[in-house]
């Protein structure tokens, strides 16, 4: 394995939080699962509270751990379709696994499976989703190119694994709570729904 991806699995699991490429843009995260570090994450990012965050996963199994339910209807038009790729899918969440900052305190969460193997190792090693909001502080630009993150978020952070974004556009948002569901952002990936 690449050892900028061991480094960064290490890194995570004791907690830690670290800057990487997507196939979509530069995300920041950490374990799902690691109270504090989510605290850190959103202290870093400046993040409102009641701001929900995007969580990366290594495919639809790992995304059922931590949703009520996915619909058939949600599995053929939408992650079969569209999965590894620039989709998030907001679907209810199982609230005692995904803590109330990672929802903005709602009782739903965005999950997305990356296209990107770098991001999709790193999850798989963890073997829990991690968080994937953009490397950026809350209301700047949002970094597609290594060159593009900020040197004092870099400062802030753990750990920064180089790569390639190679859309360089944010992701599509599909809030599926809802009938019919709505695109709440429209990003590199064109949905009909």
């Amino acid at each position: 394995m690449n050892p900028n991806i061991n480094k960064a699995v290490e890194i995570l699991n004791k907690g830690g939080i670290v800057i990487f490429p997507t196939d979509t843009a530069f995300g920041i995260g950490c374990r799902i699962d690691n109270e504090n570090a989510i605290k850190r994450l959103f202290e870093i990012r400046k993040r409102p509270v009641f701001q929900a965050t995007p969580v990366l996963v290594s495919g639809v199994d790992m995304a059922k751990e931590y949703v009520l339910e996915i619909s058939e209807n949600v599995k053929e038009k939408l992650i079969d379709k569209f999965w590894p790729g620039a989709l998030t899918i907001v679907l209810p969440a199982k609230k005692d696994k995904v803590p109330d900052l990672v929802r903005g305190g709602t009782d739903s969460i965005g999950v997305r499976m990356p296209n990107n193997q770098t991001v999709l190792e790193i999850i798989k090693e963890v073997s829990v989703p991690i968080l994937g909001p953009s490397a950026n502080f809350h209301g700047e630009d949002t970094p597609y190119e290594f060159g593009e993150l900020d040197n004092e978020l870099i400062k802030l952070v753990d750990y920064v694994v180089n790569g390639e974004c190679e859309l360089k556009q944010s992701s599509t948002v599909i809030d599926c709570t809802k009938k019919p569901w709505k695109i709440l952002r429209q990003g590199a990936l064109k949905v009909n729904i």
